[in-house]
């Protein structure tokens, strides 16, 4: 054999060899990609569900948002949002809680006439957004936990009634999560701009309601826990604590810093300056809204006036916030009857969430899923969730409802990994054919889904006592709507005065006087009212407000025959003092509606030629 020939034959296996070579890379370059194209279609199909699901959310909270009666707070709110929107005068009251409502309807009111389904607006948009604020935990949950925990901010029925209320809850419920979601993806994607809407979106929650100084309180407990957590996990190790504290995790955030850094600005330079843009962007947004008005347009104008506008929309704020909330009275009460009120309030408007939320933890904490262990996002949100269940009984003030928002809010991160888990379960259980599993699986998916849509239709606009561990017990019934058109239609005829409030002592309490108030011009301007007498009235100011009605009241001390001799064409009592108004009030029809849960009426009674001239029928059955 030649040379040629030897050179040859000891050539061909290489190139054999090569050409494995090639083609096993080839098939795991193709490999990759299919698992690329795998992984981006379903990152997509997440991201549509997403869509889809915050679609949902918007409609459920838009359709008939107007269709329930205002509720006692709603009408507190709304009548001094169109006494600002009148007089251009408003400023910070803790008692109303923050200025985002106030500012924000103002704005609706100058291109839409008011109404209830226009200032529920703001809140119904946000809570219907919410779910898409489960997409900014993408790299800390699987894609079936992040659809599941958008899917629970769309559909449970707390976050559904109290998107559909004039109230700040949903409000900095929405704001500090999506906060906290930027803080998450910012750490997640070591991109610094994330701080600048983080902030951003807690000034909003603060600007919102108070006790979003309670959600960072939450955030921080949480997170020194998960520090916690992560050093007992290095001494088990065998680490010396204080080289874990003192030394590891110090130089590993020096390495971070460092790591945002370029050859021509230092990573401590970057991080500074979005750290300051950060507290620029929290304070533009607290002191826009917190500076009182018209003195910040007036200040713009005249730029000498700013820094008193500006610390009156700062220090001034929280100085307010301070006497009102911090060392008040208004948390002088006893702990575990407003325990119970939430826990009931959490059974019977949030029992999915809890009993995914138990399978969650167990799941998550123990490693149940395919190749996991605990997560410290879901152990966060635990945590979260744990601490505002603690801590709001103390908090809040009345025993309210919609204050279960806060705790339903961090508890469906956990209830999130609780859906996955069955929803996988059944997947596997399908594939291996195992009849029984998805028999199980298929049953507790049915009830959730079954329980979240009897929840949603039973609560939808009601106004029902039977509700009364969702609803707040201030609010009247619906069907005072119909009599509050008549009102209207009635007034817009009338000269003169158009409503009367009939004051009576309430029985059994002489001291206590509703409906009436001295001087009927005090109402026009701030201060606002003090006492009892006119917030008895609510809801019913922000509807004659509304109507441009003439309102005014009678002396308690007067005899219903002096009061009444000549009285307008609507006139409002009481039920206990119906009779008394009756004798006096020939030739009215009287309509009795149910005034609070707690068995209250209201008598509105409108004079049948009143009716007549307006061209309303009387419709004397509906009382």
């Amino acid at each position: 054999m030649s040379s040629n020939d030897a050179a040859s034959g000891s050539s061909a296996p290489a190139s054999s060899s090569e050409s494995a070579t090639d083609g096993s890379v080839a098939a795991r370059s193709e490999q990759d990609a299919t698992r690329t194209r795998a992984d981006t279609a379903a990152h997509n199909r997440a991201l549509l569900a997403v869509l889809a699901i915050s679609v949902l959310a918007l409609g459920m909270r838009l359709v008939a948002l107007g269709g329930r009666i205002f509720h006692w707070d709603e009408g507190r709110v709304g009548y001094w949002i169109l006494r600002y929107h009148d007089s251009g005068y408003h400023v910070y009251r803790p008692i109303v809680h923050g200025p985002f409502l106030p500012v924000v309807n103002d704005w609706l009111l100058t291109v839409a006439p008011a109404s209830d389904f226009l200032l529920r607006l703001p809140v119904a948009v946000v809570g219907g957004l919410l779910p898409l604020a489960a997409w900014l935990f993408r790299e800390r949950l699987t894609r079936t936990e992040v659809v599941a925990f958008a899917g629970l901010l769309a559909l449970n029925p707390l976050l559904v009634y109290y998107s559909r209320f004039m109230r700040n809850d949903v409000l900095v419920a929405a704001f500090s999560l999506v906060a906290l979601g930027c803080i998450v993806r910012g750490f997640d994607t070591g991109r610094l701009r994330y701080a600048i809407p983080a902030a951003a979106c807690l000034a909003l929650g603060f600007t919102a309601k108070e006790n979003a100084l309670i959600y960072v309180l939450c955030f921080l407990g949480a997170g020194a826990l998960l520090l916690d957590h992560r050093l007992l996990q290095a001494t088990a190790r065998g680490d010396d604590a204080r080289v874990v504290v003192f030394g590891r995790w110090p130089a590993a955030v020096r390495a971070r810093v460092r790591g945002h850094g370029t050859e021509s600005r230092p990573g401590w330079l970057l991080v500074g300056a979005t750290a300051v843009g950060a507290f620029v962007a929290f304070w533009a947004v607290f002191v826009f809204f917190y500076a009182p008005r018209p003195d910040l347009w007036q200040a713009l104008g005249d730029p000498t006036r700013l820094p008193g506008v500006v610390e009156a929309g700062s220090v001034g704020a929280l100085e307010e916030f301070a006497n009102t909330w911090v060392g008040s009275s208004h948390q002088d009460h006893a702990y575990l009857p407003y325990l119970h009120d939430i826990v009931e309030t959490l059974v019977y408007g949030a029992p999915v969430v809890l009993g995914f939320t138990l399978i969650g933890i167990v799941v998550d904490r123990y490693g149940f899923q395919s190749g996991g262990t605990y997560r410290e996002l879901v152990a966060f949100a635990t945590y979260w969730g744990l601490a505002s269940l603690a801590g709001y009984p103390i908090a809040t003030d009345i025993e309210a409802p919609w204050a279960a928002v806060h705790i339903v809010l961090p508890l469906a991160i956990p209830a999130a990994v609780g859906v996955a888990f069955v929803v996988e379960s059944v997947r596997e259980a399908l594939a291996a054919e195992d009849a029984v599993s998805v028999g199980l699986a298929a049953v507790v998916v049915l009830a959730a889904v079954g329980g979240v849509a009897v929840a949603n239709v039973e609560y939808f606009n009601s106004t029902s006592n039977e509700d009364r561990q969702v609803l707040q017990w201030a609010q009247p019934g619906n069907d005072l709507k119909e009599s509050l058109q008549k009102v209207e239609a009635v007034a817009a005829e009338n000269e003169g005065t158009d409503v009367l409030f009939f004051s009576r002592p309430v029985p059994g309490d002489e001291s206590r006087e509703v409906f009436w108030v001295a001087n009927e011009s005090e109402l026009l301007t701030p201060p606002p009212p003090g006492g009892t007498h006119w917030h008895d009235r609510l809801p019913l100011p922000w509807y004659f407000e509304k109507y441009g009605a003439n309102v005014s009241s009678t002396d308690p001390d007067a005899s219903a025959e002096e009061v009444l001799a000549d009285a307008p064409p609507v006139v409002i009592s009481r039920e206990f003092s119906r009779e008394e108004a009756e004798e006096q009030l020939d030739g009215y029809v009287a309509y009795e509606h149910d005034w609070r849960l707690r068995s209250e009426h209201v008598v509105v009674f409108i004079d049948r030629d009143a009716l007549d001239a307006a061209g309303v029928p009387a419709n004397e059955t509906a009382s």
